[in-house]
């Protein structure tokens, strides 16, 4: 499979949880962060299985944040520290994960210049668990 979505995160479906019309599916990555999935039932019961290598995808609408600011109010969020800050005409902050995994955000470099991140500090980023394109060999 070919994707041109730049954050793809490769780990192992962990939980699969059936609710009516979706599926909330738990990938845990390499080193060890999580990230959740909502699915429609329709697409995600005949392929899904728990223990199966998998990977997720999230492409857009990641909100960057210094730790404590979004901690608490995001339907998912992932704690890293700023490895790379890049700015352009958008900056693109490389966020690594605890357990090595990279996750970009695109903001509007005023954005981030009011939350004061630089490389090297700790941050946060969170997006909607919708969002998340869950795929699986």
């Amino acid at each position: 499979m070919k994707i041109s979505a730049r954050n793809i995160l490769v780990g192992t479906v962990s939980k699969v949880t059936k609710g009516c019309s979706q599926f909330e599916v738990d990938l845990t990555l390499t080193g060890g962060d999580k990230i959740a999935a909502i699915i429609t039932t329709k697409r995600g019961h005949s392929w899904l299985e728990r223990r199966q290598e998998g990977c997720a995808s999230q492409a857009s609408w990641v909100i960057l944040g210094k730790i404590w600011t979004l901690r608490r109010s995001a339907t998912q969020c992932v704690e890293g520290n700023g490895n790379e800050v890049q700015k352009r005409v958008n900056t693109e902050v490389q966020l690594k994960l605890s357990g090595g995994a990279e996750l970009t955000a695109i903001n509007h470099e005023g954005e981030l210049h009011t939350l004061g991140l630089k490389a090297g500090e700790q941050a946060s980023a969170a997006f909607k668990a919708s969002s998340v394109i869950v795929g699986v060999e």
